[in-house]
């Protein structure tokens, strides 16, 4: 005879608690915390699981808790037995999982937003800095033991101040880099699917412009703040990086889909692109080896959430969304992108 999974409410009064499977290491106060409330199981080396790992963790789990290295598809969200019925992801992006999928099989999922606006919006004004002024060239220099002293004319980069920044997305983030950004003396413009109210478009020092391609022909330097969507993939492409101005910078601190990275790298290449500032990748954790390679790229692995408060604010969002589902209450952070 087939097994008979319990449901989630049985397995709850069998056990007393949630059966919850964290899939990458979470700092040890979080872990500390889930582990008195929940029944917790640790991923204890951090390995990035593989597809089968996942398959496996959904199979045995009340409460799922992936990140972004987690890719939660259609096809893994249809083998998962009745037992899982919440993902609560560790991050406020969610498009590594298939949340359509999920509400089809009526498997809640929730996120962490806002925890990390600050620490993204830091990141992004560190890179502007790093490629405009070239920073990421001059300490590379230094430590090859390439530096034979100051010059008048040598390593020299661009003022900030004066300079026209383009901004595409304006949420959180993007408003967070909005107000950074006005400290140097920028202008700002910005793209976004709806315009924010005007009151904070004057307490940010912003335009919209209702056209992208628009945008880019005046923007010297862009940084992107969109969330990944199949509408959003390669928003950025070689024709659009056509349009921008002969020397403009590309910052991206959101995700590497969003560029079109081959058209990238050729327009750096060129000449084109006076300079990438990059934490996240198209392929990654692979990086083009001609991205490393640049004299004017500053890479980044991937840091713009990398902040202890940050982290910590993230674990205390997903132990409260746990808490109340497994109280029966809707969590606070429940993800309704793409529902109908």
């Amino acid at each position: 005879m087939p097994t008979v999974q319990p449901s989630p409410a049985e397995t709850r009064r069998v056990a007393g608690k949630p059966r919850v499977i964290v899939t990458r290491r979470l700092l040890p106060e979080t872990e500390a915390r889930m582990a008195e409330l929940f029944d917790l199981v640790r991923n204890d080396d951090d390995h990035a699981f593989t597809r089968d790992e996942l398959a496996a963790a959904m199979a045995d789990a009340d409460v799922l808790v992936p990140t972004v290295t987690d890719a939660i598809d259609a096809d893994l969200i249809a083998g998962a037995p009745e037992r899982l019925r919440l993902i609560a992801n560790f991050g406020a992006g969610i498009d590594h999982i298939d949340v359509a999928a999920a509400r089809t099989r009526k498997i809640m999922v929730t996120n962490t937003p806002g925890v990390f606006t600050d620490d993204t919006a830091d990141m992004t004004l560190a890179l502007i800095l790093s490629v405009t002024r070239r920073l990421n060239y001059g300490g590379r220099i230094l430590r090859n033991g390439q530096w034979t002293g100051w010059s008048p004319s040598s390593l020299l980069g661009h003022r900030v101040g004066g300079r026209v920044l383009g901004i595409v997305g304006m949420g959180r983030i993007g408003q967070a880099v909005a107000h950074r950004a006005r400290a140097f003396g920028v202008s700002v413009v910005y793209h976004n699917r709806h315009r924010v109210p005007e009151a904070l478009e004057t307490m940010l020092g912003a335009r919209f412009e209702p056209d992208l391609d628009a945008l880019l022909g005046v923007t010297d330097i862009l940084t992107l703040h969109c969330p990944a969507t199949p509408e959003t993939r390669h928003l950025i492409d070689a024709r659009r990086i056509a349009l921008m101005k002969p020397g403009a910078f590309i910052i991206n601190t959101s995700r590497g889909a969003i560029v079109e990275e081959e058209a990238m790298i050729e327009a750096l290449v060129s000449g084109h692109l006076g300079g990438a500032g990059l934490d996240v990748f198209e392929h990654e954790p692979v990086v083009d080896q001609r991205l490393r390679d640049h004299h004017n790229v500053a890479i980044l692995p991937h840091m713009g959430s990398a902040t202890i408060e940050g982290r910590v604010a993230s674990g205390e969002k997903v132990i409260a969304n746990i808490r109340f589902w497994a109280d029966g209450h809707r969590p606070p952070d429940q993800v309704l992108v793409g529902f109908r």
